[in-house]
């Protein structure tokens, strides 16, 4: 039988293993940790790309529905965040626009656009990593994941590996900073 264990949130555990996390009163299970993971893996993508380092992945139990990374500077399309592109994708798979019974797990605290399509899509449970102080729509600037004047609410759990999400865009965003300088003429 696995142990009870709690354990740190920056920790990485087999899939398999029966440890929980617990962070700020939320319970974390391995599968979380193994799927956060991997959309940590697909921020790199994003980032390796240009492209602001978000990754988005949705799973039905242990199947992979959909994974997507941002695109809106390769496409040039606003609405390219890796949350919309992950729930289309998802949709087309699964032949239907209710994703119920899944989970989305994404790095970066969801904005108002793709918490709007979390909720129109059904998804009962979002795990993020990263707060987003600018446009965060799930618990940081804005509640509509759970608000109840809306038809549907989602289970958030919020700051898995928060520290890993947050310094992969950190990184981005100083290395972008330190590039632009380089390219202003003295």
């Amino acid at each position: 039988m696995g142990s009870n264990k709690k354990i740190k949130g920056e920790d990485t555990l087999p899939l398999n293993s029966s440890v929980t996390l617990d962070l700020s009163h939320q319970v974390f299970t391995t599968e979380d940790v193994f799927w956060m993971e991997r959309a940590i893996q697909l921020a790199h993508q994003a980032a390796l790309q240009d492209e602001i380092p978000v990754g988005t992945i949705i799973v039905r139990g242990s199947e992979v529905i959909a994974e997507a990374h941002n695109l809106k500077e390769q496409t040039q399309v606003a609405t390219h965040h890796a949350e919309i592109i992950a729930i289309e994708k998802a949709c087309q798979k699964l032949g239907q626009w209710r994703l119920t019974g899944c989970t989305l797990y994404v790095t970066l605290e969801p904005c108002p656009m793709c918490a709007g399509a979390i909720v129109n899509a059904r998804i009962p449970r979002v795990v993020f990593g990263a707060k987003d102080p600018k446009s965060g729509a799930v618990k940081t600037l804005y509640q509509i994941l759970n608000d109840p004047r809306l038809n549907h609410r989602c289970q958030v759990v919020s700051g898995l590996l928060e520290t890993k999400c947050g310094s992969l865009l950190s990184e981005f965003f100083l290395n972008k900073r330190k590039r632009s300088n380089l390219d202003r003429p003295d």
